[in-house]
């Protein structure tokens, strides 16, 4: 897995290079994994004319660095910044300036396919990423159930990795996902009996 968010191979997932590693600020410990925002750069000789905005989806987290001087260490708090894949940053801005101002917003996200459910763990311990999530973007609450149990409220382990100590081996598996906006799905039968760990299983549909 790579990443704070645990998204791993981000080409193999959707995400490719449209994508960014939050500051402090904005990462929320994990809970921003997964959020859309767009940005334009502004007020700078470096950025691109009639560049536009570009879109990304946070997926990771930029560290401070305290290390002397610490004004030049951008993921630092309070700062809110955005640590761009090369191609995104050329994008809107000359490769040469390095750092730029940006104005951002949140947005939607607009996914191909599914929500996508990773299955990770062992009999006694089941551990679920959630990506490829439209609308919001960011989970902030998911459940999962057997065709024999309850519904089953996850923790966040960390980044969009969620787990539970209940063994649900041999059941058919769903799912209610709720993001930050407060919009809830719920995905039936996402998994058959026959799933095993280290499986995907995308449902038949997604926030829009």
């Amino acid at each position: 897995m790579q990443g704070a968010c645990g998204y791993g191979d981000l080409f193999q997932e959707g995400y490719g290079l449209e994508t960014a590693a939050l500051s402090t600020a904005l990462f929320n410990n994990g809970q921003t994994c997964g959020a859309c925002f767009e940005l334009t750069c502004v007020n700078s000789q470096w950025c691109k004319q009639n560049a536009g905005a570009i879109r990304i989806t946070a997926t990771n987290f930029c560290p401070p660095n305290y290390t002397p001087p610490v004004d030049i260490h951008w993921c630092n708090p309070p700062n809110k910044h955005f640590d761009l894949s090369m191609k995104m940053f050329t994008s809107i801005a000359e490769y040469k300036s390095g750092i730029v101002p940006v104005k951002f917003r949140r947005v939607k996200c607009q996914k191909r396919g599914g929500v996508r459910f990773e299955i990770k763990g062992n009999p006694n311990f089941i551990m679920v990423l959630v990506y490829n999530v439209g609308g919001a973007g960011d989970v902030n609450s998911l459940a999962i159930k057997g065709h024999k149990s309850n519904w089953i409220s996850m923790k966040r382990n960390w980044g969009q990795n969620w787990n539970t100590g209940v063994g649900l081996v041999g059941q058919r598996l769903s799912f209610t996902v709720k993001t930050s906006d407060g919009r809830s799905l719920t995905f039936y039968d996402v998994a058959s009996e026959s799933w095993g760990f280290g499986q995907t299983f995308e449902a038949k549909s997604n926030f829009y």
